[in-house]
């Protein structure tokens, strides 16, 4: 039985999140294995990198599956395509060793935050991007982010409901920049906790608006308590961008970090 490695991108607006649910409620995870079992004839399981909550969106999910049956790449990707929505999209699968593992073999995340700013309310946007009526100051923003850098108890920076043993990770990147009237916040690291990019970039819209210091996040992260800290931003703007692999397993990489493409 070969194991497979399937890249696929999705819009989240529509689904309860990533993971299969017993209620019926959409989910990603559910048409991706409605879609391969199809093309294999029969019932297939998927693991992914990393789950994603209600609304938000993947540029590159990686999963992976153990092939009941013998079908080419290009079968794969192809007939899946046929049987998914079309806010969901395989975009490459690839035999992989045995030995991999979507999530465990993954050493770095990244993911990426959108904001619009301005009083006028998007359209087209609205659940692609968050929206802040006010123009926020992103070299603040980018001065607090740094504070986040390295190996640090993120327990101010993770949900009540998260089930992680522990909060320790390690962020390797946070840069902030503006693109015409968009925010972006793009963070990199090991892992992340449940709702802790949406709660980093919370914290940092806050500081962004003048409300906090770049301070502000020092004193969080010391404090490790969840209540201390800011809003939990909202899930439209978020994108998983994707996960980083040994090169050895030959995957492609995530995409570069401007996309997907922000209005200007």
């Amino acid at each position: 039985m070969a194991r497979i490695a399937c890249g696929l991108e999705y819009d989240g607006g529509r689904f309860a999140g990533w993971q299969r649910q017993t209620t019926g409620t959409p989910t990603v995870q559910a048409a991706v294995e409605a879609a391969l079992s199809r093309v294999a004839d029969c019932a297939v399981e998927v693991t992914c990198a990393g789950r994603t909550d209600a609304g938000v969106h993947a540029t590159l999910q990686v999963c992976h599956f153990d092939a009941p049956v013998e079908r080419s790449e290009k079968a794969w990707v192809m007939g899946a395509n046929t049987a998914l929505p079309a806010d969901v999209a395989l975009r490459w699968a690839r035999p992989v060793p045995a030995s991999f593992h979507a999530r465990y073999s993954a050493e770095a995340r990244r993911y990426r935050y959108v904001i619009l700013e301005g009083w006028d309310r998007p359209a087209l946007w609205r659940q692609r991007a968050a929206w802040q009526h006010a123009k926020l100051d992103i070299a603040a923003m980018q001065r607090a982010g740094e504070h986040l850098l390295g190996e640090h108890d993120f327990s101010s920076f993770r949900s009540a409901a998260c089930q992680a043993r522990h909060a320790w990770r390690r962020l390797d990147s946070v840069v902030v920049e503006r693109r015409g009237r968009a925010v972006i916040i793009d963070v990199a690291g090991n892992a992340f906790l449940h709702n802790m990019v949406r709660i980093i970039a919370g914290v940092l819209m806050a500081i962004g608006r003048g409300e906090r210091s770049p301070t502000w996040v020092g004193e969080l992260l010391a404090a490790r308590d969840r209540t201390r800290s800011g809003m939990t931003a909202p899930p439209r703007g978020l994108y998983f961008v994707g996960p980083q692999y040994p090169r050895a397993f030959g995957l492609p990489e995530p995409e570069p970090p401007q996309w997907p493409g922000v209005p200007g």
